[in-house]
């Protein structure tokens, strides 16, 4: 009878180490993952402020194992009782169970991972996020470094400046393109159209024709002749008629130097000559890399006094040789507070560095909004080179 019952008791701990393992453990390696990645973001970005390199290390893989042993034996003795000997059992159980997860982390700092960091966003990236719900003034102040050449605080695009970037009325115009958007009264779009590409010719050769099929360029034949063609995007804005002479779309004109009464915008990259002059009918752009993101938010990093009089970080000044505030540059974008006492009761993300407690307010939704937006980029712009590599570094825990 006992036996039958440490059976049982056998049975139900080797199914609670299968599908019961994995009910305890999956959420918290899940949470674990997501938090370690994000005080990883953060680190950077602090990092950053300080004029340190920021380094990533990726989790490529994890392999949990585990394993439950029992066993049930006896050990025979005799026991003298008066005159007599009789034989005895001493029964003994022994139960057991390990948990040993393996951890592979790949270490991505080489030239693939330094090249992605320093590739801008493309256009039709800025044009998907614009038409999601992240807040456009969100999108455009973290990832353009100008519009129609107004100034996006360029210089905060790299370690920080000795001298104070250059005011500009760039969030001003943020303000008004996002409640256009807010009211529907602002849409951007695209259209395809082709294009021919070089002269027409009678002959094409096959080894021709595949290397245009592998460039996704097309073949178009008539009357004998055959020309390369190929697609091209054309990302607009178009402005509902009725919000033209709405002060939001006077205040774009003004700071953006737009054409009055004009409904329809194309936007470009890089299209416009920096010092024309007049109105325009184009929304021309100058996008930023993850790298210059980052280090533009890093501006939003309260470094400690003690720190900036050591120099421990620059202190950016103005014109005149006082401080320069960055506040009201990131004010509804990005705030990362720091203490030296613990920040984990108020933290949503939180790290050490140089002795000091930096975290982002579980209550400030505007950075967290951020934040996010900038984990969901990074993990798109760099996962591929994740994939791609084998796992340098293999760590078995419990052995």
């Amino acid at each position: 009878m006992r036996s039958l019952a440490l059976f049982f008791f056998m049975l139900c701990g080797c199914a609670g180490i299968g599908p019961g393992a994995l009910q305890r453990t999956r959420v918290s390696y899940n949470e674990t993952v997501k938090a370690t990645s994000e005080q990883e973001m953060l680190l950077n970005i602090v990092r950053l402020r300080y004029g340190d390199t920021p380094s990533s290390l990726a989790i490529s893989n994890i392999a949990a194992q585990y394993e439950f042993a029992g066993g049930v034996g006896g050990t025979p003795f005799w026991q003298t009782a008066g005159t007599g000997a009789a034989a005895m059992f001493l029964p003994n159980v022994s139960l057991g169970g390990a948990d040993r997860p393996t951890l592979s982390l790949t270490p991505l700092d080489d030239g693939e991972f330094a090249r992605r960091l320093f590739t801008p966003l493309s256009l039709e990236g800025v044009i998907y996020l614009a038409k999601t719900t992240w807040p456009i003034q969100t999108v455009f102040r973290l990832y353009l470094e100008n519009l129609n050449w107004v100034p996006n605080a360029q210089t905060a695009s790299g370690p920080t400046p000795a001298l104070a970037p250059a005011s500009s009325d760039f969030n001003e115009g943020m303000k008004a393109l996002q409640l256009l958007q807010q009211r529907g009264d602002l849409v951007f779009g695209a259209e395809t159209t082709t294009e021919p590409i070089g002269p027409k010719v009678t002959t094409i050769a096959t080894a021709d024709l595949l290397s245009a099929t592998q460039q996704g360029l097309d073949v178009v034949g008539a009357d004998g002749r055959w020309q390369l063609q190929r697609e091209k995007r054309h990302y607009h804005v178009r402005i509902n008629a009725a919000s033209l002479d709405s002060a939001e779309m006077q205040t774009l004109q003004r700071v953006f130097r737009l054409k009055p009464k004009t409904d329809h915008f194309e936007v470009t990259v890089e299209e416009t000559e920096p010092f024309a002059n007049g109105a325009t009918d184009r929304i021309d752009l100058e996008t930023r890399s993850l790298l210059q993101a980052l280090y533009f938010v890093s501006h939003g990093v309260n470094v400690p006094p003690e720190h900036l009089s050591r120099g421990l970080a620059r202190e950016t000044k103005t014109a005149d040789g006082k401080p320069y505030d960055w506040s009201p540059l990131l004010a509804g974008l990005f705030n990362v507070k720091s203490t030296t006492s613990d920040c984990s009761a108020n933290a949503h993300v939180a790290v050490e560095y140089a002795g000091t407690c930096f975290f982002i307010d579980a209550t400030d939704h505007d950075t967290r909004a951020t934040f996010a937006l900038l984990m969901e980029l990074s993990r798109l712009q760099l996962s591929e080179n994740t994939r791609s590599k084998a796992p340098l570094l293999t760590i078995p825990i419990g052995r």
